[in-house]
């Protein structure tokens, strides 16, 4: 007797045939098949409430009495965000009833709303806009006089237009269910109902932003943002959070090389649908007046500027009539650098001498690691882990150094020891130096260590070591390059270059593979498929990484990489002139 597989259950929906899992709502199923139900109230991680009511389907479900399909519920219209599905149900979000209700419920949100999309910040990116041109009317027929409502100032980043507020209670349910902290309310009934916080109890914990995120319309606005650049302008790059241990799925918005805001991905496995405000605006450092811009070398007691390739040249003279006589040559690797970064000057510093001492630099860490909602478990998910760990890729490059030393690099206080740190004998002589943190790093421990040796400085931002290094090489954000960082999961995941590096600096991956040209021995990266040897490529790099250490073998296999620019079809007809 054949045997026959049992079919998977499934709806239809809009007359396409959409499988789904058991406890799927209709709402869920759409938008996992890529059918467009309109929403507002709806968020995949927060509770559903069926607010909004613009999502109300015509339903029918096939009696199990005769297998008939019957209308659902009477044939009233259903919410579908709320709905749960059953096998062999059929759903219409374009019926002429469901249609006449999204055009209604278009008209009452827009009675009193202003009329003030010019000067939106939300504008081009607006819920209410696409949903007005989609599902509403083409003029109002609303004559009265409309309810204004007061701006507010809701907190250090965010601020409420409540004229333009559709009480979707996204933020309300985000202050309560995810962040535990409960600043949001709704106060008030009918017309008059607002957003708002108590007296005195701003809305400033550390995921406040992603109120910003969550308005569907212009009403909760970023200050930071406020008027800087029409959303149409910008430029989406997909990146990773490159300030902290998390590895937060980002996007950076940009424009003709200046960043103007951070959003998040959405990714399940790291940070879902959050990012933390640190993540959302610490990358201000990036256009500081402090940055680094040119190479100097010390002439005389004084830094002076020159050109990289005179640079190289005096790094590569200095570091060897230093370690000449039997002494070793230091490297000391940030961890806010990218793998391949770490991999390139370590190997450069290991063309120079074949026994440098690798080693990692300082971590940051403030306080301890912390979990919202407060009591939740981290595995939850819904829940979302904060870590106190501020830099993006510490086990990345402790992994990499570890594969080119063939053991454990040093820790930062070793290194310190190493140097002579408390006894004063070392045979340390030269010493090459990373930072590219976003603040001022160096203690001084670390100066008075240095002290006497060759010191090869590549960073950022200007600091304390900038007067005492002997060569300076101004170094790239990782914003203003591409590379990978491994987070505290120990998830290794690729990033772009969002916006060209600032003037006359250059990514410390190609100052490393500067260096090995000009050692002679840049040409291995050819047989790893990059196109041009001389010219720094991420992808090329991790498979040289995987090719010619066993122990990076993970870079070859293991690398998550970022989404691909997604077109976005204009939704009116272009025609050429």
């Amino acid at each position: 007797m054949a045997s026959t597989t049992p079919t998977a259950p499934s709806i239809t929906i809009n007359g396409i045939k959409c499988p789904f899992t058991a406890g799927q709502t209709i709402l869920q199923v759409a938008n996992a098949a890529g059918i467009e139900i309109p929403q507002y109230c709806y968020h995949d991680g927060l509770s559903i409430v069926a607010s909004c009511r613009i999502c109300l389907c015509e339903v029918w479900t096939p009696n199990p009495k005769n297998g008939q399909l019957e209308p659902f519920m009477g044939g009233k219209l259903v919410p579908s965000c709320q709905q749960t599905v059953s096998a062999g149900m059929v759903v219409y979000s374009d019926s002429p009833k469901a249609i006449a209700n999204q055009k209604a419920v278009m008209e009452y949100l827009l009675i009193n709303h202003p009329l003030d999309c010019p000067v939106c910040d939300q504008s081009g990116e607006c819920f209410l806009q696409d949903y007005s041109y989609q599902y509403g009317r083409g003029v109002s027929r609303f004559q009265e006089q409309k309810v204004k409502q007061p701006k507010k100032d809701l907190g250090e980043h965010v601020l409420l237009y409540s004229d333009r507020c559709i009480m979707c209670t996204r933020c309300v349910r985000f202050t309560r269910e995810v962040t535990g902290t409960s600043e949001l309310m709704v106060m008030g009934r009918g017309n008059k109902e607002e957003i708002d916080i108590f007296p005195g109890v701003p809305i400033n914990n550390e995921l406040s932003g992603n109120v910003i995120d969550l308005c569907p319309v212009g009403a909760l606005l970023d200050k930071d943002f406020l008027f800087q650049q029409r959303v149409w302008f910008l430029k989406e790059t997909a990146s990773i959070d490159g300030l902290t241990a998390s590895g937060d799925n980002i996007r950076i918005d940009h424009n003709e090389g200046r960043i103007y805001r951070i959003k998040p991905r959405i990714n399940m496995q790291v940070n879902k649908w959050w990012i933390t405000d640190e993540v959302r605006y610490g990358w201000k450092f990036v256009h500081s007046d402090q940055r680094l811009r040119t190479p100097m070398r010390k002439q005389y007691g004084v830094p002076t500027e020159c050109d990289f390739s005179r640079a190289y040249e005096l790094v590569v003279e200095g570091v060897k009539k230093a370690i000449g006589g039997g002494k070793r040559l230091g490297i000391m690797v940030s961890p806010m650098l990218s793998c391949e970064d770490a991999y390139l000057l370590a190997s450069a510093a290991r063309a120079i001498d074949p026994k440098a001492i690798l080693a990692v630099g300082p971590v940051p860490m403030r306080g301890a690691d912390k979990v919202v909602p407060a009591g939740a478990d981290e595995k939850s998910p819904r829940a979302f882990k904060i870590h106190a760990e501020k830099a993006p890729n510490a086990r990345g490059v402790r992994r990499v150094l570890k594969g080119i030393g063939g053991q454990a690099p040093l820790e930062y206080s070793d290194f310190l020891k190493a140097l002579g740190q408390g006894t004063g004998a070392s045979d340390i002589a030269a010493v090459i130096v990373t930072g590219n943190h976003p603040s001022a790093w160096t203690t001084s421990d670390l100066t008075i260590a240095l002290g006497g040796k060759f010191l090869v400085l590549i960073d950022t931002l200007a600091g304390e070591l900038v007067d005492r290094a002997d060569i300076v090489l101004p170094g790239a954000t990782w914003m203003e390059k591409s590379g990978t960082f491994e987070n505290a999961g120990n998830r290794l995941q690729a990033f772009d270059r969002a916006i060209p590096v600032v003037e006359f600096a250059r990514g410390e991956g190609q100052i490393g593979l500067d260096l090995l040209h000009l050692l002679g021995i840049g040409g291995e990266y050819e047989k790893a498929g990059a196109t041009r040897a001389s010219v720094y490529d991420a992808l090329a790099i991790r498979r040289q990484m995987a090719a010619m250490h066993p122990e990076l073998g993970v870079f070859g296999t293991e690398v998550s990489t970022p989404p691909s620019a997604i077109e976005r079809p204009a939704d009116m007809q272009v025609v050429e002139l």
